[in-house]
C-alpha cells in the first residue's frame, strides 16, 4: 500500500488503500462537511408521506452556493453555451424541479459511502502505512462519485479553474491561507486517479 489505491485480491475485484489517522481525519471531516453543504433537499425536508414525495417537486432555481451551483447546474444553456435566454431558464427550471432532490439524494449516499468506510476502520490495527480500507466494486464506484464531488467543490472555494497553471498550485508558498486546502485538493486528485487505474479492466 502507498497511500494510493490498488486493486484489490480476489475474483470480485475492488480496490484497497492505506490510510493513517490524519487521512482518515482528513477525509472524513470534508466528506461530512460536504454532506451538511448538500443537505436534505427541498423535498425530504417538507414532505413526509413517501406516495406524496413521489409527486413532490424540488426547487427550481440555481442553488446560490458557488459550490453546490458546480454540482449541481443548469441543464441547458444559451444558444452560445453562454448567458440563458427565456427559454433555456425555463427547460433548466422545469429539469432542475424534477431531479435535483435525486441528484442531492445520489450524492449524499456516495459520501455516506466514504464515511461509513472510514468510520470502520476505527480501531483496526494499523499496519506500517495505517488501516488499510479495502472497497468492493459498488463502493469503489460510490467512492470515485464522492471523491470527484469533493475536489469539484474545493476546486470553487479556490477558484480553481479548467485553464489553471497547476505550477501555481504545486508551489504556493507555506504561509499562504489556501495552503492546506490545496494540498487536500491535490490528494484527492491522486486518490481518484488511482482509483480510476483498479477499476480500468
Amino acid at each position: 500500500m502507498t497511500g494510493y489505491f490498488e486493486r484489490a485480491g480476489g475474483a470480485e475485484g475492488g480496490a484497497a488503500v492505506a490510510l493513517d489517522e490524519i487521512e482518515i481525519s482528513i477525509l472524513r471531516s470534508l466528506a461530512v462537511q460536504l454532506v451538511e453543504l448538500i443537505g436534505p433537499g427541498a423535498r425530504a425536508e417538507s414532505v413526509g408521506d413517501e406516495l406524496d414525495a413521489l409527486f413532490s417537486e424540488g426547487p427550481s432555481e440555481a442553488p446560490t452556493d458557488p459550490a453546490l451551483a458546480r454540482l449541481f447546474p443548469d441543464a441547458y444553456h444559451g444558444p452560445d453555451d453562454g448567458d440563458q435566454d427565456e427559454r433555456s431558464r425555463e427547460h433548466s427550471a422545469e429539469f432542475r424541479r424534477f431531479t435535483e432532490d435525486d441528484l442531492r439524494a445520489g450524492k449524499r449516499e456516495n459520501l455516506l459511502t466514504v464515511i461509513r468506510a472510514l468510520d470502520g476502520l476505527s480501531g483496526q490495527e494499523n499496519g506500517p502505512g495505517g488501516a488499510v480500507l479495502t472497497l468492493t466494486p459498488e463502493e469503489s464506484q460510490a467512492w470515485l462519485r464522492a471523491l470527484n464531488d469533493l475536489r469539484l467543490a474545493i476546486g470553487v472555494r479556490l477558484d480553481i479553474s479548467k485553464d489553471d497553471d497547476s505550477d501555481r498550485l504545486f508551489h504556493l508558498p507555506d504561509d499562504d491561507p489556501d495552503k492546506p486546502l490545496v494540498m487536500a485538493y491535490l490528494w484527492l486528485g491522486g486518490l481518484q486517479e488511482s482509483l480510476i487505474a483498479t477499476l480500468l479492466p
